[in-house]
């Protein structure tokens, strides 16, 4: 069962998210690829500077238009992506639920994980990131001013569908879990931006050092390392959480604004097929 509707909501989505978060996203990146002159690592060259000193250079240097450094991608690819995580997401679900039945509340993993709703994720999270894994790649060059060649296309990929597949089936769990436990158990009306904004965040804490492995590997600045040595390079300077402030406010701003989008595309979109 193919959902038109969430598709062409999803890209709704993810052409909000690329407006309203780049200038976040841009300092989020540049936040994750700066490394510590550890031995490990000091053979990167770059350096360690605070979040405010990276957005003070990168206004000094580029302006407002260096926030937007490496969007054009992102604006191209990310409704692309966006679409086919709620899409393949949408599909996914009603599909398992009419092959093997409603999952008995009684039966959720630690009664509140609806294993359908997981596998539904997980899905549309690598159908998000075989979308997404060049554009992505772009972006983080064009961010970093580090050039690239279309050979270098696919670097970082397995680790962008790894994290993708993670992040999105967290985002659906613990929206499903939100509508269980606040909107049904205590009758409670939350909007789409603040529903949106908190379950995006726990998603994002949930699998954050794989997004810190991920920049890294296509930022062209760790050539020739391991995901292995990047993940114990991360872990051995403490930057496991690197860029996690800023990434999380961007990622409550950007996906709330985008869910209140998708939301009433997909309603407007329903009414008129009805």
């Amino acid at each position: 069962m193919i959902s038109i509707e969430s598709f062409i909501a999803g890209f709704a989505y993810g052409g909000t998210t690329v407006l309203v978060g780049q200038p976040m996203e841009t300092l989020k990146t540049l936040t994750q690829v700066q490394s510590t002159a550890t031995a490990a690592s000091a053979a990167t060259g770059v350096t360690n500077p605070s979040l405010i000193q990276t957005a003070t250079n990168l206004y000094s240097t580029a302006g407002i238009r260096g926030f937007y450094r490496g969007g054009l991608p992102l604006l191209l690819g990310g409704g692309l992506m966006r679409s086919a995580q709620f899409g393949v997401y949408q599909s996914v679900l009603p599909t398992l639920e009419k092959r093997y039945g409603r999952t008995d509340p009684k039966n959720y993993w630690l009664g509140c994980i609806n294993p359908h709703v997981v596998a539904a994720g997980w899905a549309g999270g690598i159908g998000r990131g075989l979308v997404e894994g060049p554009f992505e790649m772009v972006k983080v060059r064009n961010q970093v001013l580090s050039g690239w060649h279309f050979r270098d296309i696919f670097q970082g990929f397995g680790t962008t569908l790894l994290r993708n597949s993670g992040l999105f089936s967290g985002f659906v769990i613990y929206m499903d879990i939100f509508k269980q436990q606040i909107e049904q158990k205590r009758d409670l009306t939350v909007t789409p931006f603040v529903k949106a904004g908190i379950c995006a965040n726990l998603a994002w804490l949930t699998i954050w050092p794989l997004d810190v492995v991920k920049t890294r590997r296509q930022s062209g600045k760790f050539d020739g390392k391991s995901l292995a040595w990047i993940l114990g390079d991360a872990f051995r300077s403490g930057h496991m959480y690197r860029g996690l402030s800023v990434g999380m406010l961007r990622s409550f701003i950007a996906n709330g604004a985008s869910m209140e989008v998708y939301t009433l595309v997909e309603r407007e979109l329903k009414k008129r097929v009805q």
